[in-house]
């Protein structure tokens, strides 16, 4: 397989599972978590590189860490997930900026961390997305019902007599793997556009959870493989074109479904309308 087919086909795998695991960032609210753990991570990848060990495995130590300090600060009395997500964005981000900066002969370039390089991708950086992808699937069939549960009714969640913190811990596992799987490919800074712009699309033009589950890893995968297409043609980085591709479907999507509200709504009135008839009055 040569390099283009090989980056074809991780741009397909990333944004299948970006797209699966987008939608319990979308539907459980975790979307500035995963903003923030997509650049705290950095320090990690620099100091891997240091080190002079895998990348990847230096951003994914580092988020055992960060999501650690994030539960904590967020049980801190009147903090929050969003306190400490923003703390750590930038605490994180500056942190790796620092160690790079005090290493400046490092052997490789960290910085296409930040924006990725799809087309240098190995066979067993796609290999650990396909693994990645099939434990995803595998959580969502087996434990959707409960991942529901917990997500729209928290309170009868817990009064059925199930723990929170199970499904909690599941989902930011699949959200921490799902990002420091696509860095290679997209970057630390671009992976959010693609976890988050498909499961957003999926979610304007679906019906059900159901249907979003299934629609938004296909607009995933379309995202990654129509921006690396792009990128070559249009001989431009392949991680800011992906990113750009699934905004403009989550733009597309909007249209669309302003559009048939549009269309919809003269008839919804109309069938709201009360008819009137006629009396006759007999003589």
């Amino acid at each position: 397989m040569g390099y283009f087919e090989q980056a074809l086909l991780a741009a397909l795998l990333i944004g299948a599972l970006s797209g699966l695991v987008g939608t319990l960032v979308v539907l459980r609210q975790r979307t500035f978590f995963a903003q923030a753990l997509t650049h705290a991570t950095f320090p990690g990848a620099v100091g891997a590189a240091i080190l002079g060990v895998s990348i990847p495995l230096g951003a994914a130590v580092a988020s055992v860490f960060i999501v650690g300090i994030m539960t904590m600060i967020g049980r801190v009395k009147r903090q929050g997930n969003q306190v400490a997500s923003g703390i750590l964005l930038t605490a994180g981000f500056a942190l790796g900026v620092l160690l790079q900066g005090l290493n400046p002969s490092l052997p490789v370039k960290v910085d296409s961390y930040l924006v990725g390089s799809i087309l240098t991708v190995t066979t067993n950086d796609v290999t650990l997305v396909a693994i990645v992808l099939a434990l995803a699937v595998l959580a969502i069939v087996f434990l959707g019902k409960q991942i529901m549960f917990s997500t729209f009714d928290v309170i009868g969640f817990r009064a059925a007599g199930f723990r929170e913190w199970p499904i909690e811990l599941l989902t930011l596992v699949l959200i921490t793997a799902t990002v420091v799987t696509a860095m290679p490919a997209v970057g630390a800074i671009l992976a959010i556009a693609l976890i988050a712009a498909p499961a957003a699309a999926a979610r304007l033009v679906s019906r059900t959870t159901t249907q979003m589950f299934v629609i938004a890893p296909v607009l995933g995968a379309v995202s990654g493989v129509v921006g690396v297409l792009l990128s070559r043609s249009l001989d431009v980085a392949a991680g800011p074109t992906i990113a750009l591709t699934a905004a403009a479907l989550f733009l597309l999507a909007l249209v669309l479904r302003r559009l048939v509200a549009a269309v919809g709504a003269p008839h919804q009135a109309d069938a709201r309308r009360p008819t009137r008839t006629s009396l006759r009055l007999k003589a």
